[in-house]
């Protein structure tokens, strides 16, 4: 009998001891509203500056006396800039530490954009994007980890929200203050402006935004190792040539765009440009579709719809109304974030070994095919025009499509054959 009372005072004393220990768990971290605030910030400024010129493009071009196709790089560089330095981002934000490497990124962007103000010619304009594509991923690329590190589960996902969301806004920002102040004392003084809003961005986010410690990290060279043996994943090679296509797509589209409504029957300025863009962040509420498109209709199918969805939006781009143009570059849009939107987590689901390799895989395609996008169109500018411009982003669209029929899902290992 004591035998049995012994031990259940033993088994007690255990339970309560495991109790003190999960009591002393730390509790996961709150959700602070400066926090939030901040996340969105760095999602503004990272888009801000990136697609800003799209609404100045036909302003650039007069300015320069230079062509579409020269004046589409000055998208065209910095795309490509962001596609060469992602993937030696991740691990440099990591040893540097996520909160400084960031604040490090929007410092340098600020007198880097109020340098384009002081371009003379088109090759410094140049030389100046390609600079800020350099800096941008320690942005892209340390927000996310930052975001992983910090919380997790529905917590996580509702921060990175807060992420996406400043970087719809920035997006349309960016365009909306360059237009708008083109018009008003020429196209130097939006970029102008973009910097202060920048260097603020840059105090509240020091002031708001939690340290992080630096951490162990692995070398660029293993990083650059990892992606490729995500090369040998087909699934990873489709979803990475998939996004390609869609930033091909993208920038082709809104970087032509201003070029077509500067014409007649638009005959619009460089704010009401700007104004067409009201639409972006509108169109950036289509991922919350994306988990009932995967129930629904599987990975495949999501992402075809996805595709065919930025291709209605294209066709509605042919006509020659205003409210057609506004309504179809919406719909465009919209499927371009759900294809974005549904391409992460495909990344992040197949990728069972160093997903942040996997990550700067794709984001090192996507911006690639970004890159060619700002260029491709102004090659047929002269001869094909506007809707020559559609059909190379329909024929990139239905090309992406097709890639997608190798998106399956499954649990095989980046490392695995194909």
């Amino acid at each position: 009998m004591d035998g049995h009372q012994s031990e259940k005072a033993r088994e007690a004393e255990e339970e309560h001891r495991s109790e003190d220990a999960s009591s002393a768990l730390p509790a996961p971290p709150p959700i602070l509203l400066r926090e939030r605030v901040a996340i969105f910030l760095l999602g503004f400024a990272a888009f801000l500056p990136l697609y800003a010129p799209q609404s100045v493009l036909p302003q650039l071009a007069s300015s320069f006396s230079a062509s579409p196709a020269e004046t589409g790089a000055v998208i065209g560089a910095t795309t490509l800039a962001v596609a060469l330095s992602a993937p030696l981002a991740g691990p440099l934000t990591d040893r540097f530490g996520r909160k400084r490497s960031m604040l490090a990124a929007i410092s340098i962007l600020v007198p880097l954009t109020l340098l384009l103000t002081l371009c003379g010619t088109l090759d410094e304009l140049l030389a100046v994007r390609f600079t800020q594509g350099i800096v941008l991923p320690a942005l892209f690329t340390g927000a996310v980890a930052y975001i992983g590190t910090r919380w997790e589960g529905a917590r996580g996902a509702s921060v990175t929200g807060m992420f996406v969301t400043g970087s719809a806004i920035g997006g349309f920002a960016g365009r909306f203050v360059a237009g708008l102040l083109a018009d008003l004392t020429g196209w130097q003084s939006g970029f102008a402006a973009l910097a202060g809003v920048s260097a603020l961005c840059a105090v509240f986010v020091a002031l708001w935004l939690t340290p992080d410690a630096a951490r162990p990290t692995g070398s660029i060279l293993s990083n650059l190792r990892g992606m490729r043996e995500h090369l040998r994943d087909g699934r990873i090679r489709a979803v990475s040539l998939c996004g390609g296509t869609v930033l091909f797509s993208m920038t082709a589209c809104l970087s032509y765009l201003g070029f077509h409504l500067a014409a007649p029957p638009f005959d619009l300025t460089a704010a009401g440009i700007g104004l067409v863009f009201l639409v972006y962040p509108l169109s950036a509420t289509a991922p919350f579709v994306n988990s009932w498109l995967l129930r629904t209709l599987g990975t495949g199918n999501a992402y075809r719809v996805a595709f065919g969805v930025c291709a209605v939006g294209q066709l509605l781009l042919l006509l020659p109304h205003l409210a057609a143009v506004v309504v179809g570059t919406g719909i465009f849009l919209g499927g371009v974030f759900l294809c974005q939107s549904l391409a992460l987590g495909y990344v992040g689901r197949v990728a069972t070994t160093n997903k942040g390799a996997a990550a700067g895989l794709y984001v090192c395609c996507f911006y690639l095919g970004g890159s060619l996008g700002a260029i491709a169109p102004g090659l047929l500018w002269k001869t094909a025009g506007w809707p020559g411009c559609v059909a190379l982003v329909l024929a990139a669209l239905s090309t992406g499509a097709l890639i997608s029929l190798a998106m399956r899902e499954g649990s095989r290992t980046a490392a695995d054959p194909a």
